[in-house]
């Protein structure tokens, strides 16, 4: 036997061994991500979606070419947005929140794979007509929140509430079919409903003005526009001593009292695990709508004092974060 033949197996193992260690290197792919507004919900969001990308080997700048663009609340320009990604003929277009959500699957009329994030009622917006087999160009992770979770936490920290006012985006769809819902399960624990409307940002502060002398608490859905405003409603619950609630987990380091919520990067992970099958072949139309079943209660006692309510020490031991 020649040294050659004698070394030739051991070259083999050796090659494989190596094979074994080098990290998988992704296939070359293009991606577009867009969302209705930039808010820290919506942030994390996108950060997730890029950093499971990255975990399975797809690298911005190396082999993944991506780009992302803010509508910065205005539903016109998200229309503008979504014709110009369907334009750039990527793999697929990831879009954050129900009006994106909603524009991309118009421009992209079935020829683009979609993957939404962020979007409460998937069936209501029209994005699909079954959750578990969407059938289409469509599919993604909704993010409908506790509401039960949310109307038991207001009655807790403000246990003699009888209005709950809520200031929104009525031309938002997820937002309005959250007050619609809230509307309806509210009499069952005797609370009373009071809705302000604030189309555009610059509507909000007045919007939660006018809920002044009239509410209890001011609670805030998830609303893009309303969050990404959501100073101006703290601004009015200090002065006017009315606590405010909220269904994202982001605003209490803002200033909310209080918010039963989900983690939004997690949110954004979890849509980037639909995007990879995407990358990987998958049909979007045979990808089932996910929903996000971990929520989180966070707490801001110091912002609680601010407008005259007390956290009990059962609701603090509760609270998967403390913000001070």
């Amino acid at each position: 036997m020649s040294i050659n033949s004698a070394l030739r197996p051991l070259l083999i193992t050796a090659a494989l061994l190596l094979a074994a260690t080098l990290p998988v290197i992704a296939a070359e792919r293009s991606v577009r991500i867009t969302a209705i507004v930039e808010h820290p919900a919506l942030d994390a969001v996108r950060q997730g979606i890029l950093d499971e990308l990255r975990q399975h080997g797809y690298l911005p700048g190396d082999n993944l070419d991506w780009e992302f663009q803010s509508a910065q609340g205005d539903a016109g320009i998200a229309g503008q947005i979504a014709r110009k990604f369907v334009g750039d003929a990527p793999d697929a277009i990831v879009a954050i929140a129900t009006p994106s959500a909603q524009a991309v699957a118009a421009a992209a009329h079935g020829t683009l794979p979609v993957i939404f994030s962020a979007v409460t009622d998937p069936l209501d917006a029209r994005l699909v007509d079954n959750l578990e087999r969407p059938g289409g160009n469509v599919t993604g992770v909704s993010d409908l929140l506790p509401l039960e979770q949310h109307l038991a936490l207001i009655r807790e920290i403000v246990p003699d509430a009888g209005a709950v006012g809520i200031p929104y985006n009525p031309g938002e769809a997820n937002a309005a079919v959250l007050v619609k819902r809230i509307e309806a399960m509210a009499p069952g624990l005797g609370l009373k409903i009071v809705t302000a409307s604030a189309p555009t940002t610059g509507d909000v502060l007045m919007a939660a003005r006018s809920l002044v002398g009239k509410v209890d608490v001011i609670y805030v859905t998830t609303d893009n526009t309303v969050i990404a405003a959501f100073e101006s409603v703290l601004k009015v619950g200090r002065e006017a001593q009315i606590p405010v609630i909220a269904g994202d987990t982001d605003t209490v380091s803002r200033g909310a009292v209080a918010a039963v919520g989900f983690d939004y990067y997690d949110v954004g992970r979890q849509t980037g695990v639909l995007l990879l099958r995407v990358l990987n072949g998958e049909h979007p139309g045979d990808i089932a709508v996910r929903g996000v079943e971990k929520t989180r209660l966070h707490l801001n006692p110091a912002s609680a004092r601010t407008m005259g309510v007390e956290l009990s020490s059962g609701l603090i031991q509760r609270a998967a974060r403390i913000v001070e």
